[in-house]
């Protein structure tokens, strides 16, 4: 059939289902006898005012008049409904605003403290961890955190890639964190939860939605039946049987899909969001006029104790440490392998999450400009020496305008632990950590179907 016939198909239909039967009712509407009467009176009105006659209204003109009234009465009330719609959402959202702040300074300034306790391995302490510690004190306002001993985990789950000091160091890093307990046992009997809670004071025992059971028995079931206890959900898409996977396997597309049917070095599954970034920057203010400002940059990959103990360092030369994170692009460039392990948001979140970070630097510049001393209100720029695994110690000439206006300032690294050093540790025990990985991803792959499987969507 032609376009032209469809037309004529077209307009045939619109003039059978919709203008015949307004027309049908307009013309039993024009001669009904009410009809007849309100004109006959309208025209009685025009004589008596000695109106002429041609300008006396018709049926027709009358009837059209009758409905441009209604259509404005009908568009008048209608606008005028939506107008006070959105005045009164106006006033909503002014009332959530004030409650919300009420609320918050309600909060701050109640007496009441509310003790959070959690625990764990924490072992190569990632973003996932921190989020877990922002959640958990989310739910009071002291967070106390027990980090398993490293004995206590080499008897339930082999041994763990960060000794005890470096995983205690790291987790009294976070900025989430008001309190650390370590030597905390990976299984905590009746007698030694009860203790702690009555030491501390716990108002509430927390952990993931994930179950945790050994041995058949539930590790939490003392604080369930204190009701005590109370559940936080997980940081989906990072673990770390995710990360050491990636330094499994060293390539240079890390960060890209492999059609291979590989289990080691798979990409990054984290999804980054700006509500999770706003969460993590919570609390961040820009520097008074009068602080000292310090800048230092790098590459901050699988964020570290020796990434921790020279940010803070670094902090007790000013008052205000902005860190600048450089590029996947630029770290793999500098650095290559598969390098950067952790992409740009992950390390972004790793570094906010740093009690001595006031501020971070998104894809900071390869080269520290005047123009970015002045913008940022940069005092001192940061150079580090030592083993930490920094771009900054590969290429002194992006240092060549602090140095010529003499804000440059070296600072020796307080650790001789670096990336470097994570990665040695697992090739030396390769086996081993292919083995936990593979029996990990798998519980993992478990945990998601229960959660997120078809039978959940339905």
């Amino acid at each position: 059939m032609s376009e032209t016939s469809n037309n004529v198909c077209s307009e045939s239909a619109i003039s059978q289902y919709v203008f015949r039967p307004i027309e049908s009712a307009t013309t039993e509407v024009l001669k009904s006898s009410w009809m007849l009467r309100v004109v006959a009176w309208i025209q009685t009105l025009f004589f008596m005012q000695g109106i002429p006659k041609e300008y006396h209204p018709t049926a027709e003109t009358i009837l059209i008049l009758f409905y441009i009234i209604i259509l404005t009465v009908a568009w008048y009330f209608r606008s005028r409904g939506r107008r006070r719609m959105a005045h009164d959402l106006k006033r909503a959202e002014a009332q959530l605003t004030y409650l919300q702040e009420k609320l918050l300074a309600e909060k701050q300034d109640s007496k009441k403290t509310v003790r959070i306790f959690m625990d764990g391995a924490f072992d190569m302490m990632h973003y996932g961890h921190m989020n877990a510690f922002r959640l958990g004190r989310s739910l009071g306002t002291h967070l106390i955190v027990g980090v398993n001993s490293d004995e206590s985990i080499i008897k339930c789950k082999g041994p763990p890639l960060m000794k005890d000091k470096e995983r205690v160091s790291m987790v009294k890093a976070c900025k989430f964190v008001d309190e650390v307990l370590p030597g905390c046992p990976y299984i905590m009997n009746e007698e030694y939860l009860n203790s702690v809670i009555d030491k501390y004071k716990v108002d509430y025992v927390i952990h993931g939605d994930d179950p945790c059971i050994v041995n058949g028995k539930d590790v939490y079931e003392t604080a369930k039946k204190a009701g005590k206890y109370r559940s936080i959900p997980r940081t989906e898409g990072v673990s770390t049987t995710d990360i050491v996977g990636r330094m499994l396997l060293m390539t240079k597309d890390h960060h890209f899909p492999s059609n291979e049917n590989e289990i080691l070095g798979q990409t990054s599954r984290f999804l980054t969001t700006s509500h999770m970034l706003r969460l993590f920057s919570a609390g961040i203010k820009a520097p008074l006029p009068t602080m000292k400002v310090i800048y230092m940059d790098g590459a901050f990959d699988m964020f570290h104790c020796g990434h921790v103990a020279l940010l803070q360092e670094a902090r007790k030369l000013g008052d205000y440490l902005i860190v600048g994170i450089h590029s996947d692009v630029i770290v793999n460039r500098m650095q290559g392998q598969n390098l950067p392990l952790m992409n740009l948001h992950e390390r972004i979140l790793s570094v906010l999450g740093c009690r001595f970070v006031d501020d971070v630097l998104i894809d900071a510049p390869y080269h520290i400009t005047s123009e970015m001393v002045d913008r940022l209100k940069i005092s001192v720029v940061v150079r580090s020496t030592g083993a930490i695994d920094q771009i900054s110690s590969t290429d002194e000439d992006r240092f060549s305008f602090p140095k010529e206006v003499g804000i440059i300032q070296t600072v020796l690294s307080p650790s001789d632990f670096n990336l470097a050093s994570i990665i040695q540790r697992i090739h030396e025990n390769q086996n081993i950590f292919e083995a936990k990985y593979e029996r990990k991803i798998k519980a993992e792959q478990e945990y998601h179907n229960a959660k997120y499987g078809s039978e959940n969507r339905k």
